[in-house]
């Protein structure tokens, strides 16, 4: 898998040749376009996702049908595992569990979160970094780097089909350059015949939709000290949790393209301090006032022991 991981790693550079976009199309107006070109076409992709873990290979169909959006996302590979969007409802089916249905405006793992990122608002406290054109899935492509300006996030390298604006190639690479992950389109199709197989779902019948427990609203005694430019407070919630048997304080903050949570509950006798990362996901815990302080989300390890760091617990013992 390491040769393998290399040699994938090699293909970026020797697939691109330089060449400019057209200077009244701006690197911002196209990934606007990629957004948009996603949730209103109807296209089928056939992919894989290439990460540390290994490799996954994927079937996604979309169609826009009297308004409303349907989708099903298939697993390819071993037990079928297949996820179906109706409008504003998303039915998983799961071998071995019960299906179930959540409320959501796209499926989470069809593509890359960036595809549905607003790139207005990203445009704040990101760079959007033409750099060329190179054939990807037999399709002549436009290449743009997505970098954060303040340096404490990773990156992405999208390739996006000069003519329907739908993204064939993306990558999530690391501080140093590393490719972390990798969507790669290896057939796709746009057309009618796209639609009437998606007809099949307006009347299925699907699932019931589970209800999310909401956590406790209470007022925190701590706060984030230093965080990246532009991530902010989604949510907060403070859970008992089972299987630890005690209450845990959460933040979620984002910044429209990464996310992470700051947790905060009663250290254990045996919690120790503990840094994890697994591919684009970092765990970092550390103890402090007999608080156990954990950062989980998409950041480098870096920025996620800063942002423990810089916590306040404020009169907490």
């Amino acid at each position: 898998m390491k040769h393998f991981w290399y040699a994938v790693s090699l293909m970026a550079g020797s697939l691109m040749y330089s060449s400019v976009a057209p200077a009244e199309t701006t690197s911002g107006a196209l990934l606007q376009q990629m957004e948009q070109a996603s949730q209103t076409l109807s296209y089928e992709l056939a992919y894989i996702n290439v990460s540390r873990l290994g490799i996954e290979s994927m079937r996604y169909r979309h169609a826009v049908l009297d308004n409303k959006t349907y989708a099903q996302l298939l697993h390819m590979d071993g037990p079928r595992r297949e996820i179906i969007q109706r409008g504003n409802e998303v039915s998983y089916f799961e071998p071995g569990l019960e299906p179930f249905t959540l409320a959501g405006d796209h499926i989470v793992d069809s593509m890359p979160s960036l595809v549905f990122a607003d790139f207005k608002q990203l445009s704040e406290n990101y760079d959007f970094v033409a750099v060329g054109r190179t054939r990807i899935a037999d399709q002549l492509c436009e290449v743009i780097r997505i970098v954060a300006r303040d340096g404490t996030r990773y990156s992405y390298i999208v390739w996006m089909d000069s003519d329907t604006k739908l993204p064939l190639r993306v990558d999530l690479l690391d501080r140093d350059g590393e490719t972390l992950e990798q969507y790669r389109v290896v057939s796709f199709a746009i057309d009618e015949g796209v639609s009437k197989m998606m007809q099949g779902l307006v009347k299925a019948t699907l699932p019931p939709a589970l209800s999310v427990p909401q956590g406790d609203k209470v007022k925190f005694d701590w706060q984030a000290g230093w965080l990246p430019v532009g991530m902010k407070e989604v949510t907060q919630s403070r859970r008992q949790i089972p299987s630890l048997n005690k209450p845990v304080e959460s933040r979620l903050y984002s910044d429209g393209l990464f996310s992470f949570s700051i947790n905060i509950s009663a250290a254990d006798k045996n919690a120790a301090s503990q840094l994890l990362r697994t591919g684009r996901r970092t765990v970092h815990t550390e103890i402090r006032n007999n608080r156990e302080i954990t950062v989980v989300g998409e950041l480098p390890p870096a920025t996620a022991k800063r942002i423990a760091d810089g916590i306040n617990l404020g009169n907490a013992k």
